[in-house]
């Protein structure tokens, strides 16, 4: 058994408490006390009774008052004819209220407050961590009184060292004196975390146990308490240091234990109430002025660091290739983070800079590097402790940041510091087990005597503003590359479209011609056909305009495809108005006063813009020819596009359809076959009077569409 068995003891459930307070434990649903502690004369005397017979106050009150975590302060009240500082807590489902002696002369008054204002700018005025923690010692001794006040920084490991320190008695000096993790265990350090102030006011006090009929109050959660109880322990370890009083005010940065205040005296001394809450929310200060202090110094770091960076990035440009960017810059990347040595692995191609591990070695960092990481660097000050062949170039590369950087070869930058011998003044030896007595008891060691000790295989440590540099060159290399490779892959992209404009021009260009060569043919042949009607018979005369027509309607659109842009889409709207103009200019001039057209833009393929056309021709052709017995009528052409359908209606006011049309004839068959080649159908319909056909058919406005 050594000292880290400490990391298991339960101190937040002690069953005691110190004997300068009273402790009363009530149960919120009937109001009664049902456990105390301290010096009473007669505890069972107290258990049974309410608080607000006890000490004035109701426990319902007390409960509503109390925050999520913590304590609440209550003040001043009167518990056995004697005033008292009170608090209160919750603890599972009960109610504790605290009292505390009020000491005389720290009854908090203006000139109190003045006094806290003034301490508090003495933090504000220091100019370094180093004064600040020195200057911090001194402001809680003169609120506390204690002899030695030390600011006790968490380091390496969760031991510590002290940062600033004050003496005003024959106490001595521990400063930069370091204290091993075990001196404080994790579970003292989470406490620390919750309850800010810790108070012995006697080490040699004997403890007061919980009184309770009820055993289950044995181990009741004391995590609040501002009186409970101490490790045996560290007891012992306070009277092996000489120390009759001890008290911590934690300083909690950013929710982490930075460190502690910690306070000895060599009498007895409580503090009063007032007293910790002013220490309590001096440490917060201290906190938050620690966090400024830090937090200025690291940005410092990081605008000088961006400076170099983007030095050195803005000859990513100029080599396309990353090897012959880390050939140039490799120097410049080893100083940018005080490194004495620089190196990338690119699969097996190595470049290196200043003082690296040997070539092998390099190798097998590499590989650790990528079994143990995905993109974040890998930070260490002691690479051996994770990496045991490092120990081997200890002298080289103690301290290591490496980061893989995702290309298509596998790539680890890694930056190398040297080992810093130190040497390590420890309060104490902190290899030495604790002793233990013949009962076995553990005690802490005796000796607090300066130790020192010869610490090799570790470097300089890194701080943020470096690591988050390294994380950052290789962001912005890879982004650097990602563009590159864009840049590339645009202008391939760019030349390949460029070709295809090119042949898509010659190819419209071809089509243009093709179409207008097709309708200057059809239209030779309408020609011919009109010259063969002049002396034709009146039947084969009207045959030969209805395949003129026909013609017309092919010829018109080869007419449309040479004149517009596209050469495969054509608006039927369009295409329908200006075949229609065409009829009309071969018919009786009065049906341009009596026929309607409503034509919705519609785009579609060129060869179903030419079968739509045909259709049209046909069915206001037959139209003009029965509706009226030859005469002009009301008519109406109407185009639309209903979701993903085109929708064809050509009605009349006429003498309509007696019965289904079931022709036989030429333009009943080649309708019938016009309709069946757009994949729709059509229907005639009573117009009431006259006749109505609806067209309808899937549209398919692009060529490369099923």
């Amino acid at each position: 058994m050594d000292l880290t068995s400490c990391d298991l003891e339960p101190i937040h459930i002690p069953g005691s408490i110190q004997p300068h307070g009273i402790m009363l434990i009530s149960d919120p649903r009937s109001g009664q006390v049902v456990g105390c502690a301290g010096e009473l004369a007669d505890p069972s005397e107290i258990l049974g009774r309410t608080l607000e017979e006890l000490v004035g106050i109701d426990c319902q009150v007390v409960q509503d008052s109390l925050p999520g975590t913590g304590i609440q302060v209550l003040g001043e009240l009167v518990f056995a004819n004697s005033s008292w500082d009170a608090v209160a807590y919750a603890s599972g489902a009960h109610i504790i209220v605290e009292l505390t002696g009020k000491a005389d002369g720290h009854t908090p008054d203006g000139a109190f407050l003045a006094e806290l204002d003034a301490l508090e700018a003495q933090l504000d005025r220091a100019t370094s961590l180093l004064d600040l923690a020195n200057e911090a010692s001194r402001v809680f001794q003169r609120l506390t009184g204690y002899g030695r006040v030390m600011v006790y920084r968490f380091v390496d490991d969760e031991a510590g060292v002290v940062v600033g320190e004050s003496i005003a008695d024959n106490s001595p000096s521990f400063m930069r004196h370091h204290f091993p993790a075990t001196d404080i265990p994790k579970q003292a350090r989470d406490l620390y975390v919750r309850n800010k102030v810790r108070v012995i006011a006697d080490v040699h006090y004997q403890p007061s146990p919980v009184v309770s009929a009820s055993s289950d109050l044995q181990t009741i959660d004391m995590s609040d308490s501002t009186i409970r109880s101490v490790s045996p322990v560290h007891i012992q370890y306070l009277k092996n240091m000489g120390v009759a009083a001890s008290a911590s005010m934690s300083i909690v940065k950013d929710g982490i234990l930075w460190g502690l205040v910690a306070c000895h005296h060599h009498q007895p001394r409580p503090l009063p109430l007032n007293i910790r809450l002013a220490c309590q929310n001096m440490a917060s200060n201290l906190a938050r002025v620690i966090k400024a202090r830090e937090d200025s110094e690291l940005y410092r770091e990081r605008i000088a660091l961006r400076a170099q960076e983007d030095r050195i990035l803005r000859l990513v440009g100029e080599d396309r290739n990353l090897s012959q960017f880390f050939a140039r810059t490799g120097r410049d990347l080893a100083e940018l983070l005080n490194a004495h040595g620089f190196a990338v692995l690119q699969g097996d191609k190595l470049v290196q800079f200043g003082s690296c591990p040997p070539t092998d070695d390099i190798h097998a960092i590499s590989d650790y590097v990528r079994a143990i990481s995905s993109s974040q660097p890998v930070v260490t000050r002691q690479l051996s402790a994770k990496f045991p062949p490092a120990m081997a170039f200890k002298d080289k590369a103690s301290g290591l940041i490496a980061v893989k950087m995702a290309t298509d070869v596998p790539t680890v930058l890694m930056w190398f510091r040297a080992e810093v011998l130190q040497t390590i003044k420890w309060a104490g030896n902190p290899h030495k087990e604790g002793a233990k007595d013949p009962n076995t008891v553990l005690t802490p060691r005796a000796s607090f005597d300066e130790w020192s000790e010869q610490v090799s295989g570790k470097s300089e440590d890194w701080n943020l503003a470096q690591i988050e540099s390294a994380g950052r060159v290789v962001r912005s290399l890879h982004e650097a590359r990602n563009n590159s490779r864009i840049r590339l892959l645009n202008s391939e992209l760019s030349r390949s479209l460029n070709d295809n404009v090119s042949l898509m021009q010659q190819k419209d260009v071809l089509l243009r011609e093709v179409n207008h060569r097709v309708q200057n043919s059809l239209s030779l042949v309408a020609t011919f056909l009109r010259m063969q009607g002049r002396g034709a018979s009146q039947e084969v005369k009207s045959s030969l305009e209805q395949a003129e027509h026909r013609l017309m309607a092919v010829s018109l659109a080869h007419r449309r495809l040479y004149q517009d842009d596209s050469v495969e889409i054509i608006d039927l709207s369009r295409y329908i108005g200006e075949l229609v103009a065409e009829l009309l200019a071969t018919m009786n001039s009065e049906w341009g006063d009596h026929l309607h057209l409503d034509l919705a833009p519609v785009l579609i393929k060129t060869d179903d813009a030419v079968t739509v056309g045909l259709v049209v021709n046909e069915l206001f052709t037959n139209l003009a020819k029965y509706a009226y017995d030859g005469r002009p009528g009301s008519a109406t052409i109407k185009i639309e596009q209903i979701r993903s359908n085109l929708r064809v209606t050509i009605s009349d006011s006429g003498k309509g359809i007696s019965g289904p049309v079931n022709g036989t004839g030429f333009g009943t068959r080649m309708l019938s076959a016009l309709v069946s080649n757009l994949k729709g159908s059509i229907e005639f319909e009573d117009n009431s009077p006259g006749t109505r056909a609806v067209v309808v058919a899937p549209i398919q406005s692009r060529g490369y569409e099923a």
